[in-house]
């Protein structure tokens, strides 16, 4: 295991608008706003045809490869990440959210594209004094989170 410890720095509340995706927008006001530590905490609606990662595709042994999810007609979406900048200290949000509509419900990985449906609310709790840091990892060719 690996930790750092941090305090909370800044909180920012925003209102995300229809079309906008999820993890490019937070990581490019993360980037603005100069935070590059945090947890994100996303409430609202996902757009049809937003995609999730929902796991390895196990038919395959020589590389990880993910399976993607692409989500049909709107969905209520609740999520959870951590924003931690990469190798280039650009910030990167690490995502998983669980969707749901109809009582159908999906959990993934956002990082394949959720879009913003009619209005999405993010709340973003700075970290500061804590170093970690996404290194990819050879083996997998994740950026993993890393701590020195």
């Amino acid at each position: 295991m690996q930790y750092g410890e941090g305090k909370i720095g800044r909180i920012f509340v925003l209102r995300l608008e229809e079309g906008d995706r999820l993890n490019e927008t937070i990581e490019a006001f993360a980037h603005r706003q100069g935070i590059q530590r945090a947890l994100a905490l996303y409430l609202g609606g996902a757009a049809d045809g937003s995609r999730l990662v929902v796991g390895p595709d196990e038919e395959r042994h020589d590389a990880i490869v993910p399976l993607i999810h692409t989500l049909v007609g709107t969905q209520e979406v609740l999520a959870l990440g951590t924003l931690f900048p990469n190798e280039a200290g650009e910030p990167v949000l690490h995502c998983h959210a669980a969707t749901g509509r109809e009582g159908h419900a999906s959990v993934g990985c956002t990082r394949a594209g959720v879009d913003v449906w009619l209005v999405g609310e993010v709340v973003l709790l700075e970290i500061l004094g804590m170093e970690g840091l996404r290194k990819k990892d050879p083996q997998t060719g994740f950026q993993l989170l890393r701590f020195p």
